[in-house]
């Protein structure tokens, strides 16, 4: 069986790239071009956007505000409300070629919330997953340690593959909260700042060991190689980048 490739690599200028990567590796999976593909890395300062959340009245007012908070709006991938990504925080991303990619949507959110949190537990950290009361963009797949928080989980589908992907706070909730807060309520989303969580806030840690952690833990249930993307490729994704800056009119 060809070993999932592991990229470790960021993509973060322009800050847009990183999601037009993913697209454009996601099409390249489900193509057969490259193997099954997972990503972590930490990213540039964003606020990505869901696709829900450009058809919400108020999303060019909430594009604005995340540009004045100091971070770049994007359109993300998968679904779900607005999520923040900074220095303190993990982009991750599992892509999969599947023939019925509907099929396995439970699935693919089980494996990869188990790895999440068996990385966490491995660091000392008790997880759960489940949606909590309040939490920004909220889902039944969110990762969250004494009711904060920590990580968002979303998924989107293409014919031939899935792609698995989220954020996983590290450090500075603080920074979260403080973008979030004008672009939700731009948007008329309620929330709960309380709620909002890293994992710094249980015990010192630092974005690289949790990224050794879950590579390690996803390298005990499937082969993983670790490797850089082809050249061609991050060409290809960067003409991917004008369809993830949000049309604000």
């Amino acid at each position: 069986m060809t070993p999932t490739a592991l990229v470790l690599d960021s993509f973060d200028s322009p800050p847009e790239l990183d999601t037009a990567i993913s697209a454009a590796t996601l099409s390249a999976v489900a193509s057969g071009e490259l193997s099954d593909l997972f990503r972590i890395h930490i990213p540039a300062r964003v606020v990505a956007f869901g696709r829900q959340d450009t058809h919400t009245p108020g999303f060019s007012r909430a594009v604005a505000a995340s540009k004045s908070s100091g971070f770049t709006p994007v359109v993300r991938l998968a679904g779900g409300r607005a999520a923040v990504f900074h220095e303190g925080t993990l982009a991750f991303s599992w892509q999969t070629r599947t023939d019925q990619p509907k099929l396995g949507i439970t699935e693919r959110f089980e494996f990869i919330t188990a790895v999440l949190v068996a990385a966490l537990e491995s660091l000392g950290f008790k997880a759960d997953v489940g949606e909590i009361p309040g939490e920004y963009c909220p889902g039944r797949y969110s990762i969250h340690i004494s009711q904060k928080k920590v990580i968002g989980v979303g998924q989107r589908l293409i014919r031939g593959a899935a792609h698995v992907g989220g954020v996983l706070a590290v450090s500075d909730a603080d920074s979260i909260n403080r973008v979030l807060r004008p672009v939700y309520e731009a948007m008329e989303l309620a929330w709960d700042p309380d709620v909002t969580g890293t994992v710094s806030d249980f015990g010192a840690v630092t974005p690289s060991a949790v990224s050794a952690a879950v590579t390690a833990q996803l390298g005990e249930r499937i082969s993983l190689a670790e490797t850089s993307l082809p050249s061609d490729l991050i060409v290809k994704a960067a003409g991917l980048v004008p369809n993830h800056r949000p049309q604000e009119g």
